[in-house]
């Protein structure tokens, strides 16, 4: 069993987009129908990993600017197809260096991955600056309330299938809950040669008090929050918070 940081060993990331398919109906299409709501010239996609989004985004028209600190992700997003399309730009949210933009998307649930409450605002304050007035910024996170964690166990897992590596048992344990951060370890057999990889993470469940205080702070207004992605609003144990926030004028 081999311990490494999330996605920074080329054997995970060359099936990561086997181990996060999106379901139909869900996040891709989400944002594609956000981006052709606000006519969206300029898009930054912060936390862009392998560009499925991304890419999906440039060859509807839209110029797309994608952002990621993993240089093995963006290798494999330039790699992708439409990938020539996209402007990536290898860092964080103060690396986007543009300003003006249309939109700016944080999909996969990225925005959990900003622990510190530092960082999170300093991350919001980044993409105010490269948006435009009036422009939108639209992430998702998971609803707290439904407390998901709580069917993170080694009896849930699931076996993906990738083409070239073949058949990958993974799930995830959690260790701690506290402050609103769960810390779990997720786990990936791979089953042609029988090796374990596994990543310890932190992700922090925003409330959705938290949320809008924290874009109101960064110049945000929140126009709306979503529950799931057929857009229902959020309730108590909706399993997603989806902000779509507007640039205060």
């Amino acid at each position: 069993m081999t311990a490494i940081p999330e996605f920074t060993d080329p054997r995970l990331v060359a099936v990561y987009d086997a181990l996060n398919q999106y379901p139909r109906k869900t996040q891709p299409e989400f944002y594609a129908q956000l981006a052709r709501d606000v006519d969206a010239r300029l898009i930054v996609d912060l936390g862009c990993g392998t560009g499925l989004i991304t890419r999906a985004l440039a060859a509807a028209g839209h110029g797309v600017i994608g952002v990621d600190p993993n240089r093995l992700m963006l290798d494999v997003a330039r790699r992708g197809r439409h990938g020539d399309h996209v402007r990536w730009i290898e860092g964080g949210a103060h690396d986007i260096g543009v300003t003006g933009a249309d939109l700016a998307i944080m999909t996969g649930h990225v925005a959990q991955f900003f622990v510190r409450d530092d960082e999170w605002s300093s991350a919001l304050a980044a993409l105010r600056a490269a948006l435009r007035t009036g422009g939108r910024l639209a992430f998702e996170t998971r609803n707290p309330g439904a407390r998901e964690w709580e069917h993170w166990t080694r009896e849930r897992a699931r076996t993906v299938v990738d083409p070239t590596a073949g058949p990958i048992e993974t799930w995830t344990d959690v260790h701690d809950v506290r402050a609103g951060v769960v810390s779990c370890t997720n786990h990936y057999v791979f089953a042609a040669s029988g090796e374990e990889l596994v990543s310890p993470v932190q992700l922090r469940f925003h409330t959705r008090d938290e949320l809008a205080a924290s874009l109101a702070a960064a110049g945000f207004e929140l126009d709306h929050l979503y529950g799931d992605w057929d857009r229902r609003p959020a309730g108590p144990t909706t399993p997603e918070l989806i902000v779509v926030a507007t640039t205060s004028r």
